[in-house]
């Protein structure tokens, strides 16, 4: 509990940082309405980027080609069932009742005959994944996304998922874990395995004539618009 409560604090000084140094940020020619905070963004973007090719990158590259593919598996289904234990709450929450049912019954078939979720047997039986958190819920709830932010170390956000992470943070069950050592080492082996999926990508658009800011913006305001809607938004927006 501790440790879930030095997380939220740091958050909070995070964005509080955050706000604090926007007003030292120069504004853009032509801002996007979504992105009103764009140069203070893309400075912070800059910041990640130069951290993640420095560190994040490297290591999870390393991880990659050190390890055998069955084993990076068998991590990324643990962490899946973890995380389709929270979607089961904010489902619930959301009033979704299939979707609810079918979290449950993955948690249920994964922890027991997937071994601790290490085997994803749901859905070599078709049982769907809906991952939820509570930045979703707040959005299926009605409440607005605000403008994106990108945040230090934590990366994309809008301003409904940024309100929504002290919450989020507390259904994580890693930060339940009272063994420090423990807690630490399943953190940052759930960063590495998440960045290792997404090395082939992250390649693809380095390598693009692409203003990387922009398209990860717009990828991720898609890609997060497409949940809140099930993949059907309203065309006036």
């Amino acid at each position: 509990m501790i440790s879930v409560i030095k997380n939220i604090r740091w958050m909070r000084w995070c964005l509080l940082a955050c706000l604090v140094m926007l007003q030292a940020c120069a504004t853009v020619a032509n801002p996007d309405p979504r992105d009103p905070l764009e140069s203070f963004n893309r400075g912070v973007f800059g910041f990640n980027d130069v951290l993640d090719k420095a560190v994040v990158k490297p290591v999870a590259t390393v991880y990659r080609d050190a390890t055998p593919s069955w084993f990076r598996k068998g991590v990324s289904n643990f962490f899946g069932n973890l995380g389709d234990m929270w979607s089961i709450v904010n489902s619930a929450l959301q009033g979704r009742g299939q979707a609810t049912g079918d979290s449950i019954g993955r948690v249920m078939i994964n922890t027991t005959v997937g071994l601790g979720g290490l085997i994803d047997v749901a859905s070599d039986l078709e049982v769907e994944r809906h991952s939820a958190d509570f930045g979703l819920t707040l959005g299926r709830w009605g409440v607005p996304s605000g403008p994106y932010v990108v945040l230090p170390l934590l990366g994309p956000f809008t301003l409904r998922e940024v309100a929504a992470l002290p919450v989020d943070q507390q259904g994580n069950l890693l930060n339940h874990i009272t063994d420090d050592p423990s807690r630490y080492g399943f953190s940052v082996l759930h960063v590495v395995d998440i960045r290792s999926q997404y090395l082939r990508a992250g390649e693809i658009v380095e390598g693009a004539a692409l203003d990387a800011y922009s398209f990860t913006r717009d990828s991720y305001l898609q890609r997060q618009r497409n949940r809140i809607y099930d993949g059907n938004p309203p065309e006036d927006q």
